[in-house]
């Protein structure tokens, strides 16, 4: 038989009145432990597990601070894509460097390719967001703003009165093709990342790129053309491989960019990822690296120091991304600040100069 009258659940007051002590001194033993002696502190918690007392509130606790001790993270790819992508991951690690010490936990709130559910956005129990490299289409980064709570932005397009972090993915990316043309490279490929939210995988015209929606996409492409056209080069005899960014993205694209006649004597990929896709491709054709193909990447993950031959790579702050997103989020400053961080480029074993006649060098 269902019990009609279950017992009601212990409060902070019941524990109180069972020492004969105050309830704020009990309430100080769950949230404020450094204002009482570890002996009493351990005397409360015995007290209230043998009386059966679950712990705070959380709701309550909104309730009366209105805070919960929590952010959302809105992140442009699903759940697994975060904890599997060397990028996601040490970005995250940063937010959580900063997190940790502040006793704040993290909701990662995924955006679905079929269209996000704009509930999970409104019902989400935060006390802010950082809204994470999401396309500027994206209906889930209007109904963050809607919400009112602190926000920052992290490699995403600019909002008049929200904090952001990002780099220079323009002037990087100009470092990275600069890079090749200084060694005599004049026919070049280029492989981006995503710069839709739709999948599509394939070669990219002028309408796809006057339709991109990534803003860090767009402007690494950007940054490649800079440097060609300050070269006398023409950006649009330069193929262009678009694909999801993983290796085998980066390894379908590279063949097919070596496929075209003339073949191209280096690679620009838009990522680290996608630069070992095109290192494996090269090493499937046959073709020693640098020595007739170089390729340059971008971020510079731990993979990219690793691998044979070691990766020529732009080297952007990921962990430090993470954690200066966080520190704005926490310390809530009453103006916005535009936080732009440092890159480098990493020259390494992949990149190497061909002749004047365009051969590489042996």
């Amino acid at each position: 038989m269902n019990d009609l009258n279950p017992p009601k659940p212990v409060t902070l007051l019941d524990i109180a009145k069972a020492l004969g002590i105050s309830r704020t001194t009990v309430s100080n033993a769950f949230n404020r432990p450094d204002q009482l002696s570890p002996d009493r502190r351990e005397r409360i918690l015995a007290t209230a597990k043998a009386m059966g007392y679950s712990g705070p509130n959380p709701t309550a606790r909104l309730l009366r601070t209105g805070q919960v001790g929590a952010i959302g993270v809105v992140f442009s790819e699903s759940l697994p894509y975060a904890f599997s992508d060397p990028v996601a991951i040490a970005f995250l690690q940063g937010i959580a460097s900063v997190c940790e010490p502040a006793k704040t936990s993290l909701l990662i709130v995924p955006l679905h390719r079929g269209g996000t559910t704009l509930d999970t956005v409104q019902r989400a129990v935060v006390d802010g967001f950082i809204i994470y490299s999401t396309p500027d289409t994206d209906a889930a980064t209007a109904q963050v703003l809607q919400r009112n709570l602190p926000t920052v932005m992290v490699d995403c397009s600019p909002v008049v009165g929200v904090s952001s972090v990002s780099i220079d993915d323009r002037r990087a990316a100009r470092a990275a093709a600069a890079h090749l043309i200084r060694l005599r490279h004049t026919r070049l490929g280029i492989i981006a990342m995503e710069l839709r939210f739709d999948q599509y995988e394939g070669i990219v015209d002028a309408q796809r790129i006057a339709t991109a929606t990534f803003p860090h996409a767009l402007a690494r492409l950007q940054g490649y053309q800079d440097a060609m056209q300050e070269a006398g080069l023409d950006p649009r005899h330069t193929p262009i491989e678009e694909r999801v960014n993983r290796e085998d993205g980066g390894f379908t694209a590279t063949l097919a960019l070596l496929n075209r006649t003339p073949r191209p004597t280096a690679i620009l990929a838009m990522s680290d990822r996608l630069a070992v896709g095109a290192l494996r491709a090269a090493e499937t054709l046959g073709l020693n690296v640098p020595q007739e193909l170089s390729i340059v990447g971008f971020d510079d993950i731990p993979l990219a120091s690793q691998i044979r031959p070691r990766l020529t790579t732009v080297r952007q702050p990921l962990v430090e991304k993470g954690a200066v997103a966080a520190r704005l989020l926490l310390e809530n400053f009453d103006q916005p600040i535009a936080q732009v961080l440092l890159t480098e480029l990493v020259l390494r074993e992949s990149s190497e100069a061909v002749t004047e006649n365009g051969d590489v060098i042996n």
